[in-house]
């Protein structure tokens, strides 16, 4: 989840790999997966459809246990907003959900009004508080 993702976990990304225009969904699922190495595009063994992932930089070090790299990979399932509006999470996201446009190498992002599927706040219009797009 990505309240669980600690900045050490993710400290050695280099550049976040976008497989889809994510200008026009609220949210991405975020995960640390193990994967066998630090850049390339992962195998993806989930329901839904992999929207992106994280490249590694040199420095990273591969599990001594394991030999494998965590690294994000960026998600959907078939019932999130994008493609069901009015069903789960018409309003809300889920916990492991942040706004894409708040995603940078090393940040884990966060989640926003329009991450929670929210209008802007009264206080945010009055204050002319845009969300960022």
């Amino acid at each position: 989840m990505s309240a669980l993702i600690a900045a050490d976990e993710i400290g050695n990304e280099a550049e976040l790999v976008w497989l889809e225009d994510t200008s026009d969904l609220d949210y991405v699922r975020q995960s640390l997966d193990r994967l066998p190495s630090r850049r390339g595009k992962p195998a993806y063994h989930r329901d839904g459809r992999m929207v992106g992932y994280a490249m590694l930089g040199p420095g990273a070090k591969a599990s001594r246990s394991s030999g494998t790299f965590r690294r994000r990979v960026f998600w959907l399932l078939p019932h999130d907003r994008d493609t069901a509006p009015g069903g789960l999470y018409a309003s809300g996201a889920p916990a492991e959900a942040v706004d894409p446009r708040t995603l940078a190498p090393g940040d884990k992002g966060r989640k926003t009004e329009r991450s929670e599927g929210g209008p802007p706040s009264q206080a945010m219009q009055e204050m002319g508080i845009t969300l960022p797009l």
